[in-house]
């Protein structure tokens, strides 16, 4: 019987287009397969790979940390005075608009990383594997990653198309969510465990990633009990735990390690390029230095480390001018910058743009917190405080007591001290109401009703003038 494999729709939107799979990969790239015509059939799990292919793009390394760090109190764009880095400077001064390039690149990226995604499925579906498992498997990896870019879509952008349904009709974000959750629950039924993989295959999607993304979900949604029971199985999978050491999270040693829950894996030779230059856009900047010295630690995180007394987090996460790092590189004292982002920094890695580090997307000592703050709005303080003090006692900071609001804002600013630079914040602050008080401590007006929104980029609005844009922009 004759396959004739749908070209997925890629007109206006230039989303869901499967051309240019990266070199990482080494995926070919087509958008109508004929299995009959074929001497040389794509394998479904090539499609997979070129899914996760998309997070190892510059977007990554540039266009990301704009719009979720150095948007908030968290980052400074760093790099010279009078280098924008683009619209970073527009980003960092809260001046955005809809044609600041970064959301237009983190939209297109996310879309048409979805569209490999559901092209992945439709193809793996049809292809005839006789191995149910491995079959599944593949399909619960591309859901995963589905609902991933999704997850970021509807948290900047609110409501937006559902790729199936419209190219240009916004969905509520209700009914992104939905989405979300039904891919993740259906992931979670056919992903296997971490500890069920080959280790040829670490760094895959696993049924504990979507567990955890999923109980991510439900704190956006403020889904309490379902984050709470979600993070609880995460919890007593087994799977998981606290590195003892926190400084070497962020280390080559640590990648898929006991912590890890899910990262974007960037270790490799060229071919396999990692996230391309993303420890080199944030690295130490001049002529003793090894980067661009973008996205750089704010004096306002220096003092939240400070007035806390988290000495061992504050040194994890910033490189300080003249300090001599933990492999024994010395950071001169003439670089242009006071400080830059430790989580970024790569050992090996001198400022190549062949990147060779993996970027920590979710992690155990995360569930925690969601735990605990799930367990907060509850009314369940003793699980609350006995996540959040089980996060605290790693880094050696005393236990805190509380309940109510109390305690939910030492656990938001316990999200904080331990995320930072994790590519949080800025939604963060925006979920929990604290954007604008944030803000105005660092110097920065928010516009309250625009921005607790990203703008849909002005050349979508220009190829789909169906379209409506976010309110203020």
């Amino acid at each position: 019987m004759k396959i004739q494999y749908k070209k997925i729709a890629c007109l206006l939107f230039a989303m869901a287009v499967l051309t240019g799979c990266d070199d990482y990969l080494d995926v070919d790239s087509r958008e109508n397969i004929d299995a009959e015509d074929q001497t040389d059939l794509a394998k479904p799990e090539a499609f997979v790979n070129g899914i996760y292919g998309m997070m190892t793009e510059f977007d990554y390394a540039f266009a990301y940390l704009g719009i979720t760090e150095i948007l908030s109190d968290n980052a400074d764009k760093g790099s010279s005075p009078s280098d924008n880095g683009t619209d970073k400077r527009e980003l960092d001064d809260l001046l955005f608009t809809s044609s600041t390039s970064s959301f237009g690149a983190m939209w297109t990226n996310w879309y048409k990383s979805i569209g490999r995604a559901s092209y992945a499925i439709e193809y793996t579906e049809s292809f005839g594997i006789a191995d149910e498992a491995y079959k599944n498997r593949l399909i619960g990896e591309a859901k995963f990653l589905r609902a991933f870019n999704y997850f970021f879509l509807v948290r900047g952008f609110g409501d937006v198309p559902l790729q199936h349904i419209s190219l240009f009709n916004r969905a509520p974000k209700e009914e992104v969510y939905a989405y979300i959750e039904a891919d993740l629950l259906d992931a979670i039924e056919k992903l296997p465990a971490k500890s069920q993989y080959a280790p040829a295959d670490l760094g895959r999607a696993t049924k504990g990633a979507a567990q955890a993304l999923l109980a991510k979900v439900y704190l956006y949604e403020k889904k309490w009990q379902q984050s709470y029971d979600m993070a609880q199985n995460v919890i007593n999978s087994g799977e998981y735990g606290l590195e003892s050491d926190y400084a070497v999270l962020w280390r080559a040693s640590s990648e898929n390690g006991t912590e890890s829950i899910f990262e974007i894996q960037g270790r490799g030779v060229v071919v396999a390029h990692g996230v391309q230059q993303y420890s080199e856009t944030q690295g130490a900047r001049g002529t003793s230095g090894w980067g661009w010295g973008f996205n750089t630690p704010s004096d306002n995180l220096l003092a939240a480390y400070n007035a806390e007394g988290d000495a061992i987090r504050r040194d994890a996460t910033i490189i300080f001018e003249g300090e001599t790092l933990w492999d024994g590189r010395v950071v001169s004292a003439s670089v242009e910058n006071p400080m830059y982002n430790e989580k970024a920094y790569s050992s090996a890695n001198l400022g190549a743009a062949d990147g060779d580090k993996n970027i920590r997307v979710l992690r155990m000592a995360e569930l925690y917190l969601i735990h605990a703050e799930a367990a907060n709005e509850l009314g369940n303080a003793p699980a609350a405080l006995a996540s959040l003090n089980l996060v605290r006692a790693r880094v050696n900071l005393p236990e805190v007591a509380g309940s109510g609001a109390v305690l939910r804002n030492l656990i938001w600013k316990e999200r904080r001290l331990e995320l930072a630079f994790e590519h949080d914040r800025w939604f963060d602050l925006v979920r929990t109401g604290q954007a604008q008080a944030a803000m105005a401590a660092n110097g920065k007006t928010f516009i309250v009703g625009t921005q607790e929104l990203f703008p849909i980029p002005y050349n979508q609005l220009i190829q789909t003038p169906t379209m409506t844009q976010n309110p203020g922009y």
